[in-house]
């Protein structure tokens, strides 16, 4: 995954003597950044515009975006949104879950 990162231009890294890539620290928080736009949906060619804007400080300049990548930001964004809710009401289940079988072991005060 990573040389198909580098193909497309997300991350970049440097060789070594013996020809091996090497990443820099930084490389790591960028791939976790780009594995969870990937698993939003998002397309490569997508990512590669909005990466800057993860960076600090924020370089946000679009030059070149279109109306066609307006339309599927905003469809990923209200997508991201509505797994969120999912994610928390499923996390609210659990956790209310867990309390309730907590509460359930505990052995009864005397």
């Amino acid at each position: 995954m990573l040389r198909y990162y580098e193909e497309q231009r997300l991350i970049v890294s440097r060789r070594s003597a013996n020809g091996y890539r090497d990443y820099d620290e930084s490389s790591v928080d960028r791939v976790l950044q780009i594995r969870g736009l990937l698993d939003a949906g998002l397309p490569t060619r997508i990512i590669k515009q909005i990466l800057p804007c993860l960076d600090r400080p924020r370089a946000i300049h679009f030059p070149d975006a279109t109306p066609e990548m307006l339309g599927t930001l905003e469809r990923e964004l209200s997508r991201m949104t509505d797994r969120i809710r999912c994610l928390e009401r499923n996390r609210d289940a659990v956790a209310e879950y867990l309390e309730e079988v907590r509460r359930d072991r505990a052995p009864a005060a005397t």
